[in-house]
């Protein structure tokens, strides 16, 4: 470990962040590192500039990813080396934050499951989508989080680091259960690393990532997927079936209300509930010849 990284480390804990915000922060500062190839103590707020065309022109990625990557950054200049910018010497991009996302049917989440190609991948996908939970979430997820006698799996390390509970369904209890009887190891996580050197760790993201593709990809599903797909689906799917939204955010583990409110635009139930205007009165449907071209 570079003494920068430990230092990263060491504020990124000092401060409380989450875990998967650390893992973030220390990604996207080895990929600005690796642009340059050189350590980000020798770069400037010009680096950064430059850094941020390049994601922006060359990379194409979208608003909300850049703005991780200047987040990172501006903690590494700012908290970790002290360095005397301004905050718009590292500006952060504007972004949507209430975009209306896609879901998947209820069909499309069973074909999804059904084309998982093995044990781990399935109970991942079932997990995501029946408890609604990040995929960071579900990394950290261990045994003792899940509560056989109250039916419910903790969560105690969600966004912002605030603990929640939500019910455990008894198809995913013995899901779960399957799953975990088949490991051939077990080091303390309900998805352990499978690779050699990281004995002692938890799944990556990538792995919940790669789950959703492969599953996706063998389900003919051509909308794109991934593992917030699964949690947009699980919370319009639940207002749906009667759910209300208060109950919804609750699980979600939303802090504003208006983030559990986009998913009144996608809820069948809601949409179905709403009049046509053509029904307020009485339009005749006429038929007849097609009109000739002019």
């Amino acid at each position: 470990m570079t003494q920068l990284r430990k230092k990263v480390l060491e504020e990124l804990e000092r401060r409380n962040y989450s875990q998967a915000t650390a893992n973030a922060y220390v990604a996207a500062i080895r990929r600005f590192a690796e642009y340059f190839r050189r350590s980000p103590d020798q770069l400037g707020s010009e680096h950064v500039r430059q850094y941020q065309l390049h994601l922006v022109q060359e990379r194409k990625l979208e608003p909300k990813s850049v703005m991780v990557q200047m987040a990172a950054l501006r903690f590494l200049y700012l908290k970790v080396l002290r360095r005397s910018y301004s905050r718009d010497d590292i500006p952060l991009p504007r972004v949507s934050r209430r975009r209306i996302p896609i879901v998947l049917s209820t069909d499309e989440v069973r074909r999804l499951i059904d084309a998982a190609p093995n044990l781990r991948y399935r109970t991942i996908l079932m997990t995501l989508y029946d408890t609604g939970m990040r995929r960071a979430e579900l990394c950290q997820l261990r045994p003792e989080h899940i509560d056989k006698e109250r039916m419910t799996v903790r969560i105690p390390h969600g966004k912002g680091d605030k603990a929640r509970e939500v019910p455990l369904s008894l198809q995913l209890l013995e899901q779960l259960r399957t799953y975990y009887r088949s490991l051939p190891r077990r080091n303390g996580w309900m998805f352990p690393s499978l690779a050699s050197k990281r004995a002692n760790d938890p799944i990556t993201d990538k792995v919940v990532w790669h789950a959703c593709h492969e599953s996706t990809r063998r389900a003919g599903i051509t909308k794109p997927v991934h593992p917030h797909t699964l949690r947009h689906s699980f919370a319009t799917h639940m207002l749906d079936h009667g759910a209300e939204l208060p109950v919804i955010q609750v699980l979600l583990g939303h802090e504003d209300p208006r983030d559990t409110m986009i998913y009144l635009h996608l809820s069948t139930r809601k949409l179905k509930a709403a009049p046509s205007p053509l029904e307020m009165f009485d339009v005749a449907t006429q038929s007849g010849p097609e009109p000739a071209a002019s």
